[in-house]
């Protein structure tokens, strides 16, 4: 898959057990099964995941790897794309 391809992919919301460095209490990260997204890679994505629905809820979303410079790669999707609630 090359990195700049956007492709649906199936997320879910969580508590991680350490927040240090990290900004909120709930994240969003990939489910398993969906090389090359992995369960430990962070989800820039809209708010409203992680804000209005219940830890644990499952998303399908638009989604990219891509990195900043000096960073860990991560999904990214628009926070104003629309999302599926599963």
């Amino acid at each position: 898959m090359k990195k700049e391809e956007y492709s649906y992919i199936i997320v879910e919301s969580y508590k991680p057990k350490r927040i240090s460095g990290l900004h909120g209490e709930i994240h969003i990260k990939p489910i398993a099964g969906q090389e090359p997204y992995t369960q430990d890679m962070h989800v820039e994505c809209s708010k409203v995941l992680s804000n209005e629905y219940p830890v644990g809820t499952k998303f399908k979303i638009k989604a990219k790897i891509t990195n900043r410079e000096g960073s860990k790669p991560f999904a990214y999707s628009h926070y104003s794309w629309s999302f599926e609630v599963l």
